[in-house]
């Protein structure tokens, strides 16, 4: 993690190359610093996202109210739910902000598609860029489905992260004998230090 004076100079670097925005350039909880780093940065055009680390509406409330963010990176799978997912996307709208949602990890890009519909269908109106990462699909019943570079809006009904039986075998901890990835020869040198 960066401290606020290394962001903004570290950014400043890189100004040339235009970016977007910087995510989560300092501690995710530092309302202030976010703030002084949007501040440094707006000059040169270059906006500050965070919200992937945030787990409840009360922070992002306090990113928006202090104007420390360009970007919202919700992340799905870390709010209390989509009670508290809906007033952040609420939020966000009020202050103008666009929702960027994060969706690194396992199932997170088969969340994040009915969320972002959700924004653009019910609460901003405008197509938000979305993450996508490529791979741990298979583990799902309906994963996320890109077509020319696009989301395809799910037509199954439910969050399209129903996890088949046997991956939910797979990576039970601490599982099954015989089963588990957690007690197999591929896990073992992992889980005692051998290799990373």
């Amino acid at each position: 993690v960066w401290s606020v004076p290394e962001a903004i100079e570290y950014m400043k670097q890189l100004a040339e190359f235009k970016p977007w925005f910087i995510e989560e350039p300092t501690s995710p909880d530092d309302v202030f610093g976010h703030k002084t780093i949007r501040e440094a940065l707006r000059p040169l055009g270059i906006g500050v996202a965070t919200g992937e680390m945030c787990q409840n509406r009360v922070i992002f409330k306090q990113l928006l109210q202090q104007g420390a963010i360009d970007v919202c990176q919700i992340d799905a799978c870390r709010m209390g739910g989509v009670n508290e997912v809906l007033a952040v996307l609420l939020m966000a709208k009020k202050f103008g902000v666009p929702i960027v949602p994060h969706s690194g990890g396992v199932g997170l890009p088969e969340y994040t598609q009915h969320l972002s519909t959700i924004d653009y269908v019910v609460v901003s109106g405008k197509l938000s860029v979305l993450e996508y990462v490529d791979h741990l699909h298979e583990h799902f019943f309906h994963p996320s489905v890109i077509k020319d570079g696009y989301y395809t809006t799910p037509t199954e009904a439910g969050y399209s992260v129903e996890m088949k039986p046997d991956s939910m075998d797979r990576f039970e901890y601490p599982g099954k004998e015989g089963v588990s990835w957690w007690r197999s020869e591929e896990a073992r040198p992992i889980l005692e230090g051998e290799r990373i």
